[in-house]
């Protein structure tokens, strides 16, 4: 899956937006954040560190940590809570379908 797909199955999820909060400070590959349309609360940061693809996304605490065991793609989110967010890599050994489920749960988490 490459950036454009991701961006697009998340706005594909409801009624949401993509945003770029940050280009000021990220001139080169600003992230890209993908929201909620009523609550305008975030439930994908998408961004590219160092030539990898990377998703944040939220997930429950306990889920995270055991996501992170099991996976060595998923690591706590940089700049995000620790405890609630999650760093993807995309094209590591995390399946697209899986990414996927795993955006569709931080939709569902944030949309209250």
């Amino acid at each position: 899956m490459n950036k454009q797909e991701l961006i697009d199955f998340c706005l594909s999820l409801g009624a949401t937006f993509a945003d770029q909060p940050f280009v000021k400070m990220e001139k080169a590959r600003p992230t890209t954040v993908i929201r909620h349309l009523k609550n305008k609360k975030c439930f994908a940061y998408i961004s590219e560190r160092s030539g990898d693809l990377i998703v944040a996304v939220k997930q429950n605490p306990e889920v995270s940590v055991e996501l992170r065991e099991f996976f060595k793609d998923i690591s706590p989110a940089f700049h995000m809570n620790k405890v609630h967010w999650n760093d993807l890599r995309l094209g590591g050994d995390v399946a697209d379908e899986q990414i996927c489920k795993m955006i569709e749960t931080s939709y569902d988490l944030t949309l209250k």
